[in-house]
């Protein structure tokens, strides 16, 4: 069963948001296999992720790279929300 993961790090700026997705790419991470969608929203100022994965397992393989990267760009990401995906509308 799909998974949507909802992040909304509270110092995660565009800026921490670009330069983490320029460093996944580069670690060969810019498109993880499991992961089904991904949309970066902007409230306030600051960037908020919600993905959608295939399972936890896929998402926590993909943590591996992700964490130490936010680490190193100064971003906590805190604790997901995470719930089961009951539908999926595209287009």
């Amino acid at each position: 069963m799909a998974l949507g993961f909802y992040f909304a790090p509270a110092s995660f700026t565009q800026a921490r948001y670009d330069d983490t997705i320029k460093r996944l790419e580069a670690a060969g991470a810019g498109a993880p296999a499991g992961r089904i969608y991904h949309a970066a929203l902007e409230a306030d100022g600051l960037i908020q992720v919600f993905d959608i994965w295939d399972s936890k397992e896929s998402f926590e393989a993909f943590g591996k790279t992700l964490l130490p990267i936010m680490a190193e760009v100064g971003a906590d990401p805190g604790e997901p929300q995470v719930m089961p995906v009951h539908n999926i509308i595209k287009g």
